[in-house]
């Protein structure tokens, strides 16, 4: 089939998007060109935008076009607490949750010494100026339960370790309303060997 070759980019660009494949970015582009011209040059600009003027908070490092973010600046925040997470989607779910009231800090991808990302990759320095924080007590790691994920948090681990920290990880097993038959073997370790206690 012979598309004009600027539909064929724009779908090809589309593509670059998670769970984006070629027959929705094949639908998105028609319903941009078709129904939306108007919100498509809307995303355009938004998007532009964006890469012009978003960076990383010089705390936490989620994006932001300030050098501080506003959670790094809001002055009620719990500033004792900082939350360890993966990726600013981490963020955004803890965020979202409203149940955190601390700060973060965003490693923006995790140890893989595989695929070559080590410390270095990961900027874990600036972690470690984190962890110096006088007022900082307790450090909760949000890291995914995969072997890149524990990797990290054992790493985080040793350097909050250090400094004598208090540290805590986010509660992994048994989701609520899950039935204990339906879960996997992997998943049910993990909840027995987080078990709080009351």
């Amino acid at each position: 089939m012979h598309f004009s070759p600027k539909f064929a980019t724009l779908t090809e660009r589309l593509r670059c998007l998670p769970g984006v494949g070629q027959k929705t970015a094949q639908r998105m582009a028609l319903h941009l060109l078709e129904r939306d011209r108007e919100g498509a040059a809307a995303i355009a600009h938004a998007l532009t935008d964006a890469l012009e003027s978003l960076g990383h908070c010089r705390l936490c490092r989620v994006f932001t076009e300030f050098e501080i973010c506003p959670v790094c600046a809001d002055e009620q925040r719990d500033r004792s607490i900082l939350c360890v997470v993966e990726s600013p989607a981490d963020w955004i779910a803890i965020e979202q949750s409203g149940a955190f009231s601390g700060l973060y800090f965003l490693l923006l991808g995790r140890l893989s010494p595989l695929d070559g990302i080590g410390p270095d990759e990961l900027k874990l320095s600036e972690l470690d100026a984190r962890l110096d924080d006088p007022e900082l007590e307790e450090v909760i790691l949000a890291t995914s339960a995969t072997i890149e994920g524990e990797a990290t948090a054992a790493y985080v681990i040793e350097r909050a370790r250090e400094r004598q920290l208090r540290i805590s990880r986010l509660a992994q097993g048994v989701p609520m309303g899950g039935e204990l038959e339906y879960i996997d073997a992997s998943t049910l370790t993990l909840a027995l060997r987080g078990r709080p206690f009351e």
